[in-house]
């Protein structure tokens, strides 16, 4: 047994490497969010349809961000792979890619500033899930995930809080550029503090399990053969439908809801990145850590109750949401909008811990690159897309109240995830059981 200090010493050594991962994590969803704030002043001076917002906002990131995703993420599961190092280079392009985002002289240069941002990002959240799963024991790994995913509400709050002031001050080019150079300076920091378990021998733990014993052969099988344990899992499979719903709901009422605040109560882009960015930061910090600590707490005396909170969690919120896009003041607007982006950030640290359970050892970053490419390529690529295209169909009808239109749409499909993550909660023990 390891002596007090030397566990003292490697939890130390857990509880940095999660906290840098989290610092990387913000600054993604800086740079991929930030554009959702300076959608309607681009959209002003580059004369943009709500499809071409839309198209910048999602597709044209997801696209490439989901399909490099997966040989990433089976570079990220070879044993030999430095994870830190992999996801510092990531981190150094994405910036770059955001700052040249500033300098785009029409739709096109734009278009494919953002595919650069989206080909960087691609290498991060796979290795950072399998590097995690490999430090933390399994009984805290939802709050571990969790944790990491607080990237997503935080840096979701600061790209609209800095993007909208910026863009008051300085202009949406200007605001591009202030917000991508800092991460590359970041990448080098991470090259530094940041060490790969499986290249210096601290994850004996893990190595001890009993998939990690499989021949030299096994752990360079083609990505065919390691998607095979992800897509023979029926729980796997409504799990990604469940997160892939989620996620297109989210994204796409995330990017709506500045551009509603703008256009249907006239707030500036500072001002509804000050008030919405705080609102849905805060509600979706308190969600995701509240959502990864009842699963492991919940989990702990039946693992399919680890996504009974986000399955009741969205039910409940579609109905509130409502008359939150509903409400005449944007103050009870906000309010009201509160509580059920509180309980559609639940799922996130139960999903990707039931997805890391669900699959052999050496295919965990593949699990979690196969849900980002789902989430990503349906939830952020058609969400924004497919909403601008049904505010431009109804436009001739609803004129600027077509955006609000949409969004009331969006909250009655809330209960779609709701009902898949019960299902797939009704598979998990069995299927984990086998797993294990």
């Amino acid at each position: 047994m390891a002596s007090a200090p030397a566990q003292v010493a490697a939890q130390r050594g857990v509880s940095a490497t999660l906290w840098i991962l989290l610092i990387v994590y913000i600054f993604n969803f800086i740079d991929r969010q930030i554009v959702n704030i300076l959608a309607e002043p681009i959209a002003k001076d580059l004369s943009l349809s709500d499809t071409q917002i839309g198209l910048m906002t999602g597709l044209a990131f997801a696209l490439f961000y989901t399909v490099l995703g997966l040989p990433i993420a089976r570079y990220a599961d070879r044993p030999t792979t430095n994870r830190p190092r992999l996801i510092a280079v990531a981190l150094a392009i994405w910036s770059a890619m955001t700052a040249v985002c500033g300098i785009a002289q029409n739709f096109v240069q734009l278009l494919l500033a953002r595919v650069g941002v989206g080909v960087g990002e691609a290498g991060c959240t796979p290795a950072a899930h399998s590097l995690i799963s490999d430090i933390v024991p399994k009984e805290r790994r939802a709050s571990a995930l969790a944790f990491y995913a607080l990237g997503i509400p935080i840096g979701t709050l600061l790209g609209m809080i800095i993007g909208g002031l910026l863009a008051d001050m300085v202009g949406w080019r200007m605001a591009f550029v202030v917000v991508g150079i800092p991460g590359v300076a970041l990448a080098f920091v991470v090259i530094a503090l940041l060490k790969d378990p499986r290249l210096s021998g601290l994850a004996a733990a893990a190595a001890a399990e009993p998939d990690s014993t499989l021949p030299g052969k096994a752990l360079h099988q083609r990505i065919r053969d390691m998607l095979a344990p992800v897509f023979g899992s029926p729980a796997m499979v409504l799990l990604l439908v469940a997160a892939s719903s989620a996620s297109f709901l989210s994204y796409g009422k995330t990017t709506w809801a500045t551009i509603f605040f703008q256009r249907t109560h006239d707030l500036s882009p500072g001002e509804v990145g000050l008030y919405f960015g705080i609102i849905n930061g805060i509600a979706g910090i308190f969600g995701t850590i509240l959502g990864g600590k009842i699963a492991d707490r919940w989990g702990a005396t039946n693992r399919r109750h680890v996504l009974t909170a986000p399955a009741v969690g969205m039910a409940v919120a579609a109905p509130i949401a409502y008359f939150g896009y509903a409400a005449a003041d944007w103050r009870v607007a906000l309010a009201l909008l509160f509580v059920p982006t509180v309980l559609n950030s639940l799922y996130y640290g139960p999903t990707y811990s039931s997805a890391q359970g669900l699959v052999p050892l050496r295919s965990r970053a593949m699990a979690a690159a196969v849900l980002l490419f789902f989430q990503n390529l349906i939830g952020l690529g058609f969400g924004p897309l497919l909403f601008g295209m049904l505010s431009d169909w109804i436009k001739p009808s609803f004129g600027e109240d077509s955006v609000q239109v949409v969004l009331y749409t969006a909250t009655a499909l809330g209960l779609l995830p709701a009902f898949f993550f019960w299902r797939c909660s009704l598979r998990l023990n069995k299927e984990l059981d086998q797993a294990g």
